[in-house]
């Protein structure tokens, strides 16, 4: 017997009540960042964020912010 494999993507936020989701995805990468920032790297408080921003965001988006980031340039307020 196979193990079933349960996918999941980020519950719906009523800040975000359209479909087009990039704010969403912006807004859950900053939430992440803010909390391992605030309770460190190692916290499984933040993992759901995680989970949420890699469920909503692109790859090439987050590659791109994580750069920007370590080189002081991301646009958001962490």
């Amino acid at each position: 017997m196979e193990d079933e494999i349960e996918l999941k993507t980020a519950p719906a936020d009523f800040r975000f009540p359209t479909t087009n989701q990039t704010r969403h995805c912006f807004t859950r990468y900053i939430e992440f960042h803010r909390c391992t920032s605030a309770k460190g790297e190692d916290s499984n408080e933040c993992e759901r964020f995680a989970k949420y921003y890699r469920a909503l965001c692109p790859g090439e988006w987050v590659d791109k912010w994580n750069e920007q980031r370590e080189t002081g340039t991301f646009p958001g307020p962490l």
